[in-house]
């Protein structure tokens, strides 16, 4: 069996060849489609690899991520972001995968997140299993603007080790994220019909706090694990703050 792996990208000259290097022992076709809106050498280094790849228009994380599937030609599928990376563990685990049969439809991995130069493993932020090998032929992504997933018609397995997730080196890479996020998660929020009260935008930043850095355990990672809990803090109450704006304009 064979695996295919898809990548979209928009300005990740930083995390491309990573991301494509660490897949060159497991996976056998790699995609890679680049927003023509990119004005970095994400281009550039992606052409310097031996990979698929396409300038497209953006169609929104989800639809982006399903074009690049109709590109493959395996049918099972490894979606990998930008930003992330093949450990050598996970590696030689797909390796081996691709030599027997597969007992369900898709697989979870476990994520690590690096932010701010330390692998945090706390605060909700670490395992951070998420759907990531699966078979076309029995999922597709939802169709939400931000925090896309596949939905699966069967059972889902679990790999064991780790993708690594490149998110965060610098406090301001954080924030230059935060101003695109919170507009597509608020506008989520107004498409499903969510409220923006008072008590949503007091309430609800204080709630995350106390999940991530007391019942998560945030503070076993020192000062980042506060940081990380007061910015994801700021990161909800800022979303119901541009909900709050979306529904008075409207």
């Amino acid at each position: 069996m064979k695996l295919s792996s898809i990548i979209i990208a928009r300005d990740e000259e930083a995390n491309i060849g990573r991301c494509i290097d660490s897949q060159k022992e497991c996976i056998d076709e790699i995609i890679v489609l680049i927003d023509n809106r990119t004005t970095d050498r994400t281009l550039e280094i992606v052409k310097s690899k031996n990979v698929i790849y396409g300038l497209v228009e953006w169609k929104g994380y989800s639809g982006t991520k399903q074009y690049a599937i109709s590109k493959t030609t395996n049918d099972w599928i490894l979606w990998i972001d930008a930003d992330e990376s093949i450990t050598p563990e996970l590696s030689s685990e797909l390796n081996e995968f691709k030599n027997k049969p597969p007992g369900f439809v898709a697989y979870s991995i476990k994520r690590r997140a690096y932010f701010l130069g330390r692998w945090m493993r706390h605060g909700g932020w670490y395992p951070a299993k998420a759907t990531r090998l699966f078979n076309k032929n029995f999922a597709k992504f939802n169709e939400n603007n931000i925090h896309e997933s596949l939905n699966v018609n069967g059972k889902v397995g679990q790999l064991k080790n780790d993708l690594e997730h490149w998110t965060d080196p610098s406090i301001r890479h954080y924030f230059d994220k935060f101003n695109n996020y919170t507009s597509l998660a608020a506008e989520e929020l107004k498409m499903k019909n969510e409220s923006a009260g008072i008590i949503d935008i007091l309430l609800r930043p204080a709630v995350i706090f106390c999940k991530m850095y007391l019942l998560r355990l945030g503070f076993l990672d020192g000062i980042r694990g506060l940081m990380l809990a007061v910015f994801s803090s700021a990161y909800v109450f800022t979303k119901y703050c541009k909900l709050w704006e979306l529904r008075k304009l409207n």
